[in-house]
């Protein structure tokens, strides 16, 4: 249930860190443990816990908003229409739930990417500087979603290299440079 940020500049490491936590790099040094799991050799059971929001987001061509959560759903399981209607309401997108992502602004593809590492109700979110390249009131709007996130009983990681964020929304943060 905590809201935890790794901050840190450009280039101290966090994405680094945080795919080694998400299982999508192996440590080339040390080790990470997930109750009992090893995230890198992509434990089903750990993978349905976790949520990940990745620094660049990558949808499918030429689907709206909600065909992209469907089809995020259908690769968890995750059928319910209900669902997509939540989800895009909690990310605020409820109007544009017929509009091709290619059309979004920034900050709306940054909340559709972030319903989609929800779509299938995991425990614990990471999220990769969600709100870099962002005017400063889609940031202010995209705190907003996130406060949500854990105020939803979700443990939140966040990587960010803004302090004021971190500050806003961490409960505790580690603070990254050079790799340390």
């Amino acid at each position: 249930g905590e809201f935890f940020g790794l901050l840190g500049p450009n280039g101290a490491g966090k994405t680094t860190t945080l795919e080694m936590i998400e299982g999508l790099r192996k440590p080339q040094a040390g080790s990470v443990r997930i109750d009992d799991y090893e995230p890198w050799k992509r434990e089903p059971e750990l993978q349905r816990r976790m949520g990940v929001q990745l620094q660049s987001s990558s949808f499918f061509e030429r689907l709206t908003a909600r065909e992209q959560l469907d089809t995020f759903g259908a690769l968890y399981g995750v059928t319910a229409k209900g669902r997509t209607d939540e989800l895009l309401e909690e990310v605020g997108l409820e109007a544009k739930d017929k509009t091709r992502t290619e059309d979004l602004s920034g900050g709306q593809k940054q909340r559709l990417s972030i319903a989609c590492a929800l779509v299938h109700e995991p425990d614990v979110v990471f999220l990769d500087e969600p709100t870099a390249a962002l005017d400063p009131q889609a940031r202010r709007n995209l705190w907003d979603v996130l406060r949500q996130l854990n105020d939803s009983g979700r443990t939140v990681v966040l990587t960010t290299h803004y302090m004021d964020e971190a500050e806003a929304l961490c409960d505790r943060v580690a603070i990254m440079d050079s790799g340390k």
